[in-house]
């Protein structure tokens, strides 16, 4: 018998490596709704939900916005939106 009393014992926890911490939402009108967008500090996507749900209202009660995204530093982040799309989305700087 192995002291587990017939049970496995769960191996040992393994320290994974955290993601940066979010540092953009940018939300996108689009056909279907609005888009969230959650970017890292190198602008490197990390996230894409409905920007509908509670979360992103929770998101951007104390971030501080401003209107488009058609800076350089977008470009590779926003490739596959148009340029009438990247001029009316809306970025918000989340506190960190």
């Amino acid at each position: 018998m192995n002291n587990g009393f017939g049970h496995e014992v769960p191996p040992r926890h393994e320290q994974k490596t955290h993601r940066e911490i979010s540092r953009w939402l940018v939300v996108i009108p689009s056909a279907d709704g609005s888009l969230a967008r959650l970017f890292s500090v190198d602008h490197t996507q990390v996230g894409e939900f409905d920007a509908g749900t509670e979360e992103v209202m929770e998101l951007i009660k104390t971030a501080s916005a401003s209107t488009g995204a058609s800076g350089q530093e977008w470009d590779r982040a926003l490739a596959g939106h148009s340029d009438q799309e990247r001029a009316s989305a809306t970025v918000y700087t989340l506190d960190i």
